[in-house]
């Protein structure tokens, strides 16, 4: 059975000689699939992600854990050398951060409860007018709806919990978050009544990210990234963890 040391071995021909010092990864281990706990461990594309650059770098990882509004302040402080969490690029992030190139492409979708699939199935459908929307605050997906769903009757909710709690209460038609919440639906018992289109509202680009002007370390990260695309380690990776078939698209 492949594993991926199996799929990092390309890779590891082309290490560099091990360095000193440890890359400490600034993680936020509650976004699965890309990064969370599991038996005391953190895994997850973003772990196995941290694991391959390591092995690619000639580096020891250390994962740190910490909440997702601390990452980038920690990253400020010198606290940790680089973020791997599923970090959305954007001009806001841009200004404090330094991007590597973009690994995946995701984006906000549509969950739905099973009984409005023929109501809901083409992507078109969320722009009717009249349609109850659940969105988190100040996520990408309530920027999506103040921006796109002017005639829907939006609805806030803390969590996907909630929200899901209200599409079984027919108290909304659809709930719009982030592609992995969709992608954990295929693998939950739990939740088998709520389905997602799996087709993408809005193009959000995922990118590692190192201190403002820590050009060196970005670079290395994005060599990195590009022997990890061209020997199908990272394709690997994202096909282990999704376990739905979605477009993932690269540079």
């Amino acid at each position: 059975m492949k594993t991926l040391t199996t799929f990092v071995a390309l890779c590891l021909l082309c290490a560099a000689p091990v360095y000193a010092q440890a890359l400490r990864v600034g993680m936020s281990p509650d976004y699965p699939p890309l990064a969370y706990r599991e038996e005391g461990r953190v895994v997850g594309i973003e772990a196995d992600n941290a694991t391959a650059v390591g092995k690619i770098l000639g580096r020891e990882v250390k994962l740190v854990p910490m909440a997702f509004e601390q990452l980038i302040p920690a990253l400020q402080a010198g606290e940790v050398d680089v973020l791997m969490s599923g970090l959305s690029v954007t001009a806001g992030r841009s200004g404090k951060v330094e991007f590597t190139e973009p690994y995946m492409q995701v984006g906000q979708m549509a969950i739905m409860h099973r009984d409005k699939i023929a109501r809901f199935a083409q992507p078109w459908a969320v722009f009717r007018e009249g349609v109850r929307v659940g969105v988190e605050p100040e996520t990408t997906g309530a920027a999506f709806a103040a921006r796109e769903l002017p005639d829907a009757e939006v609805s806030f909710f803390a969590d996907p919990e909630q929200a899901f709690s209200a599409l079984r209460a027919d108290r909304i038609d659809l709930y719009i978050h982030d592609a992995p919440t969709s992608w954990q639906l295929a693998n939950s018992a739990e939740n088998e009544d709520l389905i997602s289109t799996y087709s993408p509202l809005t193009e959000e680009m995922l990118a590692w990210a190192v201190n403002k002007g820590n050009v060196a370390l970005r670079d290395e990260l994005n060599k990195a990234l590009q022997l990890m695309r061209s020997s199908g380690t990272l394709s690997y990776i994202q096909s282990r963890w999704i376990p739905v078939q979605v477009e993932v698209k690269t540079p």
